[in-house]
């Protein structure tokens, strides 16, 4: 049986984490704009993030992650990326 490193779509994370800064209405504003969340759902991510200090906001290749992180970056969130488990 193949090792699991040898499959390259194994699914990575984006994760968005509290910071004191950002208003958790502008959290939710860049969710929709860039993600193209409904606002409930939005505001639950947002949420999550303000109430345990992180929100696994999208999951894809890790291409599509690092653009997402980048994107989160631009918008002034703090964001990073990891290997889904």
């Amino acid at each position: 049986m193949p090792e699991e490193s040898s499959f390259p779509a194994t699914p990575w994370v984006t994760i968005v984490w509290d910071d004191p800064v950002n208003l958790m209405s502008y959290v939710t504003y860049v969710f929709q704009k860039y993600f193209g969340y409904s606002k409930s759902h939005s505001e639950q991510l947002m949420l999550e993030v303000h109430n345990d200090g992180k929100s696994v906001v999208s999951t894809g290749s890790r291409e599509a992650m690092e653009r997402d992180v980048q994107a989160l970056h631009e918008y002034g969130l703090w964001a990073t990326m990891e290997r889904a488990e």
